[in-house]
């Protein structure tokens, strides 16, 4: 904000009409940005978990810097700049009787950290994959692929090279067969989408568990988690996590919409089992 000597003055001795421009525009700001989710259309409310108002008065110009956490799966830096655009509000409003030509100037993010794009691979830039979908009727040409073509996609945004892609019949046979050839050809992944659900020809479980070295509990409950905060359907999947040699085996769910949240779930925080391959301890 922008404004002149003497309401600067008036700000730093406390002498505005109104009362304590900092102390009430932090108290503004604070509900500003809980109330976000209320005022923005695509917001949504999410837990704060802290928010910190700073000012800087330097010669007629006041700098507000707020800072916004959270634990969340989305980023919280439109919180911010809505809590400091109110915070701003707040100190024209309370400055315009004594100061016509006070002015707001620029609201802009100055940096975000955290989420996950700040899980990036350190030491592999050539991670390869497999997508299997696993489906009697799309093998036999009666249904169109879609959530295969949705891990593609995941896989791509997080520069993993897709090695194969090819869709088989539910059947514990081919679905073993491919996790042999591609553990032994040393594909970093296999993705199976399919064959995760109660239905008698859903095998895909009972087809990993026995060939792989060590399961990997948490990713599949992390899916499981992400997912049933979407639908109450979720606990139902019995995705299945783990290694074979140094593969990563993943089963996802063989609808489409399973299939995508499962991966925004996982990536790219899941490639930091590649570091783990390579020595790397926990960050």
């Amino acid at each position: 904000m922008v404004s002149k000597q003497e309401t600067i003055d008036a700000i730093n001795n406390k002498t505005v009409p109104k009362g304590d421009v900092f102390a009430m525009s932090k108290a503004a700001g604070l509900l500003g940005v809980k109330k976000t989710a209320d005022l923005l259309p695509d917001c949504h409310p999410m837990p704060i978990e802290f928010t910190g108002i700073e000012y800087n008065i330097e010669g007629l110009e006041i700098t507000i810097t707020m800072t916004v956490k959270t634990i969340y799966k989305t980023g919280v830096e439109v919180e911010a700049m809505h809590g400091a655009s109110i915070v701003a509000l707040n100190m024209y409003d309370m400055l315009k009787p004594i100061d016509k030509g006070i002015e707001i100037q620029t609201i802009k993010l100055l940096s975000k950290k955290g989420g996950k794009s700040d899980f990036k691979d350190k030491y592999r830039t050539d991670l390869t994959a497999a997508v299997i979908v696993c489906s009697d009727s799309i093998s036999a040409g009666q249904k169109e692929d879609k959530a295969g073509k949705a891990i593609i996609q995941k896989l791509e945004e997080s520069s993993v090279e897709i090695k194969e892609y090819a869709i088989i019949p539910d059947e514990i046979e081919a679905i073993q067969k491919a996790v042999l050839k591609h553990a032994a050809e040393k594909t970093d992944m296999i993705l199976f989408t399919g064959g995760t659900g109660l239905s008698k020809r859903d095998v895909t479980p009972e087809a990993l568990k026995p060939i792989l070295d060590r399961e990997i509990p948490g990713i599949a409950e992390a899916a499981r988690s992400y997912g049933q905060d979407r639908t109450p359907y979720a606990m139902l999947s019995r995705s299945v996590a783990g290694v074979k040699d140094q593969t990563l085996v993943l089963a996802l769910p063989g609808s489409t919409k399973g299939a995508a949240e499962s991966m925004d779930a996982l990536f790219p925080a899941v490639l930091h089992v590649f570091r783990i391959f390579k020595g790397a301890r926990h960050d």
